[in-house]
Parts: C-alpha cells; sequence; structure tokens
C-alpha cells in the first residue's frame, strides 16, 4: 500500500492558487507505549474484571490485534526483537536479557550505515527520540547491573536524542523497577523482598506515575519543538513486585475476580517452579501449587498493578490530545510478552505456551481505515518495526540487517485479512509455532527433535491434550513454517 493519501491528510489546509506547490505532508509521530508483564487480560479483550478504561478506550479509537504473538517470552529478547525488527531464528536472541550489549549482535556504539535499532532509525530521519522508562531491557535504557554496577552507556546506541527516566528516591535505574514506595527497592541491599505492597497515596510516589508524569512534560516540550517526534514510554507495572497504591488493592478487592481455569500443572514439558515469583515474601503459604486463597489474592495484586498502569496511560494519552497531537501521531501500545498468572500452576512467563507468548497489541493510526475494529490475524511483535517504517514514511530507509518483520498497514486499512499464516516464537531450544487453529511446540534442530506438543487452540489457551501422537500429518504440516523461516 501506499500510505501517502494517509499522510497528506495531516497537510496543513491552505488555499493552493494557479502554479502553487500543494504544502508538504507533515511526518507523522510515534507515540510507543511498552507495558512489562502485560498479559491480555483487559477489558477490550473480553475480560469484564479487569480495570481498564483508558487501553479499552485506545482499543475503541486503534486497531486491537486479538492474535498477537511475541519473539520470546522474556523481557530483553522480546524487546531486541521489537527494536532491531529481527528474527530470533536470525539473530538467535531466543533467550537472556543482555543481547543489546553482550555477545555476538550487540549493537556496536560505532555508528553503522544503517540503523541498528527502530529509533535510530527514525534519529536518523529527522525525528526528535525520547526514552522514558523501560523500553529496551534496562530500566532506564543505560547500561547498570542490578547491583548499580556499569559504565552507563546507552543500551539502545545511536537511538537516542534524550534519555529521560525519572530516578526518583530510588536513585538508580534498577532501583525504580523494582521499586517499593519511599525509594525502597529490591536491590537496595536490605533484603527487601515483600511480594506485593499496597501502601502509596498518590501515583507519583511510584515509579511509574513519575514516568507518566515526565512524558507529558515531554510532550508540551515536543508540541512546540520543529521536529517530528518519537517518544518511547516504558512501564514497569505489573511486573513484580506487585505494587500500586492502595486505592488500586482496595478496588480490586471489591470484584469478582475468577479463578484461573486450569489451575492443575500440565503434562507439558515446559512446565517451570516459578523461581522468581517463589522467591519474594508473601503474605500466604508459598505451597505448590498455591492454595485457593493464597492464588487469589496473587492474582489480585496483579490486576491492582494492571489498574495502576492503566490510568498512569491514561494520563499520557490524555495530554497527547489536549495538545492536539492525536491527528498526527502513531499510538502503538504493546505487552512485551504474557504472564502466567497461576494457569497451569506458572507464575510468570519463560514458557513456549501460549499464556507466554500472546499479549496484547493496540495500534491507533491517524485516519486508519480500521479504527475502532478488532483485527483477528496473526501478527508478530516483529512487525512493529516495518509498519512504523510503512506509516511514517521514514527519509532514512537503510537498515544494518534485513527486517524479518511484515508492515501491517494493510491490515490497518482493510486491504488484506491476513499477513501470516502462522507466528513463531522461541523459547531456548524451543521453537512455537501458532497458527489460527493450533500451536506446535518443537525442541532441538530437524532430524534431532525432542518432545513434541501439539495443541488445539479451541480447546483453550492451556496445555491439557498433547495431539501430536494423534495428528503426525498436522505436526509435518506446522514444522514446514520452522524450516520456511531459516531456522
Amino acid at each position: 500500500m501506499n500510505p501517502l493519501p494517509l499522510l497528506l491528510a495531516f497537510a496543513i489546509a491552505a488555499p493552493i492558487g494557479a502554479g502553487e506547490e500543494p504544502p508538504a505532508a507533515k511526518p507523522l509521530n510515534v507515540l510507543l507505549i511498552a507495558v512489562d508483564d502485560l498479559r491480555p487480560e483487559l477489558g477490550c479483550y473480553g475480560a469484564s474484571h479487569a480495570q481498564t478504561p483508558h487501553i479499552d478506550r485506545l482499543a475503541e479509537e486503534g486497531v486491537l490485534f486479538t492474535e498477537h504473538f511475541v519473539a520470546v517470552p522474556t523481557c530483553g529478547a522480546s524487546r531486541y526483537a521489537l527494536l532491531t525488527g529481527r528474527s530470533p531464528a536470525r539473530s538467535g536472541v531466543r533467550n537472556g536479557n543482555n543481547s543489546f550489549f553482550t555477545g555476538p549482535v550487540a549493537l556496536r556504539h560505532e555508528q553503522q550505515p544503517g540503523a541498528q535499532s527502530l529509533p535510530e532509525q527514525f534519529r536518523r530521519s529527522g525525528y526528535h527520540t525520547v526514552c522514558i522508562g523501560k523500553v529496551s531491557h534496562t530500566a532506564d535504557g543505560k547500561v547498570f547491573g542490578y547491583d548499580g554496577k556499569g559504565d552507563g552507556r546507552p543500551e539502545v546506541p545511536h537511538a537516542w536524542d534524550e534519555l529521560a527516566t525519572p530516578l526518583g528516591a530510588w536513585k538508580r535505574g534498577w532501583g525504580v523497577f523494582f521499586a517499593y514506595a519511599g525509594g525502597v527497592h529490591r536491590e537496595d541491599g536490605q533484603g527487601n523482598r515483600d511480594l506485593m505492597e499496597f501502601v502509596a497515596e498518590e501515583d507519583e510516589d511510584l515509579p511509574d506515575g513519575l514516568n507518566a508524569k515526565v512524558a507529558i512534560e515531554k510532550l508540551h516540550e515536543l508540541k512546540q519543538g520543529e521536529q517530528p517526534f518519537f517518544l518511547a514510554v516504558g512501564f514497569y507495572k505489573p511486573h513484580l513486585p506487585f505494587v500500586a497504591t492502595k486505592r488500586d488493592w482496595e478496588a480490586v478487592a471489591e470484584i469478582d475476580v475468577p479463578p484461573p481455569p486450569q489451575p492443575e500443572k500440565g503434562s507439558t514439558a515446559y512446565w517451570h517452579r516459578s523461581g522468581e515469583f517463589y522467591k519474594y515474601d508473601a503474605p500466604f503459604e508459598k505451597t505448590h501449587p498455591l492454595a485457593p486463597e493464597a492464588r487469589q489474592r496473587a492474582r489480585r495484586a496483579y490486576l491492582a498493578c494492571v489498574r495502576y498502569t492503566d490510568r498512569q496511560i491514561g494520563k499520557v494519552l490524555d495530554a497527547l490530545d489536549e495538545l492536539e497531537l492525536e491527528d498526527s501521531t502513531v499510538v502503538v501500545l504493546w505487552g512485551d510478552h504474557g504472564w502466567h498468572l497461576g494457569d497451569s500452576a506458572i507464575w510468570g512467563k519463560h514458557t513456549p505456551l501460549e499464556r507466554a507468548l500472546k499479549s496484547p497489541l493496540i495500534i491507533r493510526a491517524p485516519r486508519a481505515e480500521r479504527n475502532g475494529e478488532r483485527c483477528d490475524a496473526l501478527v508478530e511483535t516483529i512487525d512493529i518495526y516495518p509498519t512504523l517504517l510503512e506509516l511514517c514514511r521514514t527519509s532514512f530507509t537503510v537498515t544494518e540487517h534485513p527486517l524479518d518483520g511484515t508492515s501491517l498497514v494493510p491490515l490497518l486499512e482493510g486491504e488484506r485479512e491476513a499477513v501470516h499464516p502462522a507466528a513463531l516464537s522461541y523459547w531456548g531450544k524451543a521453537t512455537s509455532i501458532r497458527t489460527q487453529g493450533y500451536r506446535l511446540i518443537v525442541s532441538g534442530k530437524a532430524g534431532k527433535r525432542g518432545k513434541i506438543e501439539l495443541y488445539a487452540v479451541a480447546e483453550g489457551p492451556d496445555p491439557l491434550r498433547n495431539l501430536a501422537g494423534e495428528e503426525p500429518e498436522r505436526v509435518e504440516t506446522l514444522l514446514g513454517y520452522v524450516k520456511a523461516s531459516g531456522e
């Protein structure tokens, strides 16, 4: 599709006399909102118990993708795929969190002929680029370890004009990520390990409230600037520990939170013991599996954090509207992966299963034909990069590596009903292939396959009945997508 007509709609209307050139179309801005550990348990995805009015409103104004799958079910590797546009089949980044700055595919600090990342592509196209919060892997875009050691160089080189994350009372990046109220955090050496805390009175008593505040301030500044902007805002919650304001906890205490439909351990080979979750100090006995009362309390805590983050997102979106930027800004809301919330007795990500790989994706492109609709096509995180390039028509077009995704503009404009026959995800040695009807999970390389698991989507998102032995022909068909990916 040629998106020029879409962009021309935003040119300043003015009478054009004989022989005069029409005014040039203004480049579209980008607001990218990344949310850590956000599963599609939101009002707009049919979860009536979730209190997410602001995300729901964005979904009503944009296109909600119901079948979006991430590249890898862990923070750093998923964000590497988002920002580089590279499939793990090509990059080899199938787990881990430090690939931006360590190992064979680390981004180079000498500027390359082509852009190494999405924000660099926009910066080299004349955009003013701003990063607030967790957009790559580190909590503020700077290379520091959990213990605060590091040189503080940009995690994504040549990408950002501003790394503008507010650190508040927590003083350093990982402090704001693992934060409790009052400047306390998990990595401060004081043994703070509470699974949940809901004592903060005001939104800005916690880091995500500060992220929203600074994002709004930056929007006011960017509105006055001469350059188009690429503003990325990464919210930390609902990532562990579960921390939000007192009013968020009180609000979810009044709602009927359904239990997980499959709370018992399944027969899958990819079950794990939820080590990150269980290492926190919980206000209940930490059994395997959790007792029903404890399980429901933990589910409420997660939903309280989602409610809190939804409110911060709403503030940023309201500012965009108040500044009359909504008609010139593409908004993308993306969850970096899903999360098992007690489903199959797992608490966390780190599996090649449906719950960990499926996450929210909403794109609101000004005047897109399908705004306000749901799209059921299979889409992948790596599709976001080429989609934004097509929507914004960046002037710098060279990428250091070929992009592996497919632009979703034909879906946004209603020109196609699908762009992929299957969505592929990766976790360590496992490859997960999702079609509209099935998920196949295989380990190892061709000819040396480990356990093979095949699940019917219609039977639910949890691994209940492995059909691989009953449907060998279907297994072979889905394995063809792995071969086609170049793995």
